[in-house]
Parts: C-alpha cells; sequence; structure tokens
C-alpha cells in the first residue's frame, strides 16, 4: 500500500474532529450529530417490528371474523392493519439500517451479513407473506374484498421489503479501515448524497449548498459508507471501498 499522505483537515489530541468549523468554506456547514447508541435503535426497532406483527394477527383475526369493528366494513379494517403492519414495519427498518451503521456486523460470513444487514425484508416477508396466503385460500370473503385486500397486502410486502433492503451496507472491517485511514481527517457529505469527501472544494459538491461535516465514524453513521472517488483519487487512498 502507498505511503499515508496527509489529509484535508488533521488537529492534534485524541478527538479526530474540532468543534471549530473549517476556515475559508464556500458553503454553508452544520456540524453532524453525535453518533447515538446502536443498543437504542435495534430495540427500537425490535419494537415496532413487533407491533407489525401484532397488526398482521388482528388483520387474521379480522379474516376470519374474530374481531369486527361494527363501523367499518371489513375491507376497510383489513387495509387500516395492513397500512398499520407497513407504516411499524419501514419506521423500525430504518432504525434497524441506522444501528447498522453505527455498529456494522462483520462479513466474515457472507450468509450471515447478508441476513443481519437486511433483517427488515426478513420481517417484511413475516409480516405480510402469511396474510396473503391466508386471504387468496380464503372462501369466505367476497371476490371484491379478497381482491382489494390482496393486491393492497401485496403492495405493502414490496413496500416494506424495498424499504427493508440495505442498498449501501457496512462492515464491521470497512468501518475499522475508514477510520484508521481517515483519523484526524475532517469529512464532508451532502444532504442526500451517498458517499463522504475528505475535501469541501471537491467538484462533486458543486452543486450542493449545504454540507455535514464530522469525523468519518459519523459518516458512516449516516450512511455516506463510501469514499468520494475524486477525493480518494486526490488523496491516493486506494485501500477504501468508493462510489466507482
Amino acid at each position: 500500500m502507498a505511503e499515508k499522505k496527509p489529509h484535508n483537515f488533521v488537529q492534534s489530541g485524541t478527538n479526530n474532529v474540532t468543534s471549530e468549523k473549517p476556515q475559508q468554506v464556500p458553503h454553508t456547514l452544520q456540524q453532524a450529530r453525535p453518533v447515538g447508541n446502536a443498543t437504542g435503535y435495534r430495540l427500537g426497532a425490535i419494537g415496532l417490528w413487533v407491533a407489525a406483527f401484532i397488526c398482521e394477527v388482528l388483520a387474521v383475526l379480522i379474516l376470519f371474523g374474530k374481531i369486527n369493528l361494527k363501523f367499518m366494513p371489513t375491507l376497510g379494517q383489513l387495509i387500516l392493519f395492513i397500512i398499520l403492519d407497513l407504516v411499524f414495519l419501514i419506521i423500525g427498518s430504518q432504525l434497524w439500517k441506522k444501528a447498522n451503521h453505527i455498529k456494522p456486523m462483520s462479513e466474515k460470513n457472507p450468509t450471515l451479513f447478508w441476513m443481519w444487514n437486511n433483517m427488515g425484508v426478513i420481517v417484511a416477508v413475516v409480516c405480510f407473506c402469511p396474510l396473503i396466503i391466508l386471504l387468496l385460500t380464503n372462501k369466505n370473503l367476497d371476490k371484491r374484498t379478497k381482491t382489494i385486500a390482496t393486491v393492497v397486502a401485496i403492495i405493502a410486502l414490496l413496500i416494506g421489503g424495498v424499504s427493508g433492503y440495505d442498498f449501501n451496507p457496512v462492515s464491521q472491517e470497512q468501518q475499522q479501515a475508514a477510520i484508521e485511514e481517515l483519523e484526524g481527517t475532517t469529512v464532508y457529505w451532502a444532504p442526500f448524497g451517498k458517499v463522504y469527501h475528505t475535501h469541501e472544494d471537491c467538484g462533486a459538491l458543486n452543486q450542493t449548498d449545504t454540507l455535514t461535516y464530522g469525523d468519518v465514524e459519523q459518516a458512516i453513521a449516516e450512511g455516506r459508507t463510501r469514499i468520494c472517488s475524486f477525493c480518494a483519487k486526490r488523496d491516493e487512498i486506494t485501500d477504501l471501498p468508493t462510489d466507482e
């Protein structure tokens, strides 16, 4: 590996990021929030997923006539709990992905790594597939109710699965490598970007008015798991994942 060269912003001491904003900046800068506690996010996700599963159970009980909200038709009741199921599922999945970016899992076992990072997809299957099967096989529902409820449940399954999938996962090894490589370096990221930058004047940020700055651990916690390829070439960084 090539010899490391100094990056954009280094400070003395043990902290990685200064409390002062970098000088001569063309952007509006805001300091990154503290990384947070992964355990809290995971517990929140599990609680919401349990609530989503309860909504599925309630929908099944309505389907078999065990529960009847008399002020709503059966179709309305089914759709209500399907939507609640989806809302709890999506919020839980976002919390889970946030926790995985704060405290990633090792990628030594690829199967477990994928399952851990995409637990929201698995929960989506658990929270909707049984209901869809029961809707399709139920002979007591009228055709209109069965068709609409099944379509809504399938759409919810697809939305929940996509929202639960982590398109930008990070491993424990990747996080540690980035922290070691960029120790003492301030990195920047855009509000809707997918990467972090080691240079505020990077050409890829020309169209961005507001940037967040912090250390690389904070960037990864915010979902920016890869370094900008332009910044990597500029700093001769070859051992970190880029956006190429």
